[in-house]
């Protein structure tokens, strides 16, 4: 609807790659920073409406640890990237599942 968002990195996975590959190149382009994978947090399955068709979705989310670069070489597709604490992003992102993904992140921290 236009509204802007705050998200976690996340897209489509690419003729033969795996998840956690799709993974480590979506942070790369839309985040600008290399990654090194940590391990999965789990996936969050949503529904919406586009032209009047029900879309099912399942994301898998992942830990990374930072490998370098900077969130200035985001793509165009995203407006800001930007760093913050785990602990606020648990409370700052948009969508509840994506929220509950940085909980369990600070989970796998301890």
């Amino acid at each position: 609807d236009g509204s802007k968002v705050l998200a976690l990195p996340k897209g489509l996975i690419d003729p033969g790659e795996t998840p956690a590959e799709a993974a480590t190149r979506e942070v790369r382009e839309e985040a600008g920073v290399a990654g090194t994978l940590v391990g999965e947090l789990g996936d969050v399955r949503y529904s919406y409406v586009r032209d009047g068709r029900r879309v099912d979705k399942r994301v898998t989310f992942f830990l990374f640890d930072y490998a370098g670069g900077d969130v200035a070489d985001h793509d165009h597709e995203v407006e800001e990237a930007r760093w913050m604490p785990l602990e606020e992003a648990a409370r700052a992102l948009t969508y509840e599942g994506e929220r509950e993904m940085v909980e369990r992140a600070v989970a796998f921290r301890r």
